[in-house]
């Protein structure tokens, strides 16, 4: 049975031409380009709810028999442990680029997609998967190869267990180190009490786990804090992996200004204070891809650049009482005219 006949399918909105892709995470493979209001006629993942999309606007989507959605699945399950204490947790993505703009790449002549594959440096055949070693080079041209079981057979600790080292207070944590979030659960229902005792005593001190975990065959150190329900785990950039602030700042020279600019720049801060909302976030340069290729398929000529923003301001303090002015502020102090370059 095709996927088109296993379930019907609704129009979600007026857009005539995309893809269709798999609506859970990890499925994106099973993609298929199709003609207008066409349907795919098979799909890699026979029992996989399915949405046709174009960039992040969804096109169709195949009714479910469920409004439930499937939890994603855990990247990683083992046990966390502090002293000893433990109990079995699970990692789980807390990101995902579904909803982002993914292109394939084509062959200009015929316009059909092509693959990537490795090729050997000097025959430049096409080397098989089976037929691919990882290799550390200790000198030019000079490899060591190294067997997927030689790795499987370091058996770290951390491959299995998030064992706590130390604990740091929040307002410690330097977020230049923070790069990837992952959710923290309770593998399973006789994991909940310690889960929740660990993670109310953290909340409590306000503080965050030290540890490190195997993820993706690679050693990461990560921090865990408290989030609502459960916990969150963050990947950490390795310190050598992190550019000194000093050779960035130490050039910079203190300015002199005039103190009542500060004023008048305070007073246009505080008109402009709102809560941290993600949800309201925007990717100006998805939206200009989208409407790129939305002009591209009307066979409209493309929206017109943004403007570059002009050189450097001449006269702060008439910028700033404008911008107060425009935001309907009164007042402020008066500030002389003081040229910057």
């Amino acid at each position: 049975m095709t996927a088109s006949s296993a379930m019907p399918w609704k129009r979600a909105n007026l857009h005539e031409v995309g893809y269709w892709r798999a609506a859970s995470p990890g499925d994106g493979q099973c993609c298929r380009q199709i003609s207008p209001m066409g349907r795919p006629s098979s799909c890699a993942r026979q029992d996989t709810p399915t949405e046709r999309v174009t960039t992040s606007c969804v096109l169709y989507s195949r009714q479910t028999r469920s409004k439930v959605m499937a939890a994603p699945r855990a990247v990683w399950k083992g046990f966390l442990k502090v002293g000893s204490v433990s109990c079995g947790v699970k990692i789980v993505g807390a990101t995902s680029e579904a909803s982002k703009i993914h292109f394939k790449i084509l062959n200009r002549e015929d316009g059909l997609p092509v693959k990537s594959a490795y090729v050997d440096e000097e025959t430049g055949d096409v080397v098989e998967s089976e037929d691919q070693v990882k290799g550390y080079e200790v000198d030019k041209d000079h490899f060591i190869k190294v067997e997927p079981d030689e790795i499987k057979k370091l058996k770290l600790t951390s491959a299995h267990t998030l064992e706590v080292d130390s604990f740091v207070a929040i307002e410690d944590i330097d977020t230049r180190y923070l790069e990837k979030p992952y959710y923290l659960i309770p593998a399973d229902g006789a994991s909940l009490e310690a889960f929740c005792v660990l993670r109310d005593a953290m909340a409590n001190k306000r503080v965050a786990a030290r540890s490190c975990v195997v993820l993706y065959q690679r050693g990461r150190e990560v921090l865990i804090q408290p989030f609502q329900k459960g916990m969150l785990l963050t990947e950490l950039r390795a310190h050598n992996e992190m550019t000194s602030e000093k050779t960035v700042f130490d050039g910079l020279k203190n300015h002199k200004y005039d103190e009542d600019l500060l004023e008048i720049a305070a007073l246009l801060i505080d008109k402009k204070v709102t809560t941290f909302d993600p949800s309201k976030f925007e990717d100006t340069y998805e939206d200009a891809l989208i409407a790129m290729i939305d002009a591209k398929r009307k066979g409209k000529a493309p929206p017109k650049p943004v403007p570059a923003p002009k050189e450097n301001v001449v006269d702060l303090a008439s910028v700033l009482r404008k911008s107060l002015a425009k935001e309907g502020i009164k007042g402020g102090a008066k500030a002389k005219t003081r040229k910057s370059a």
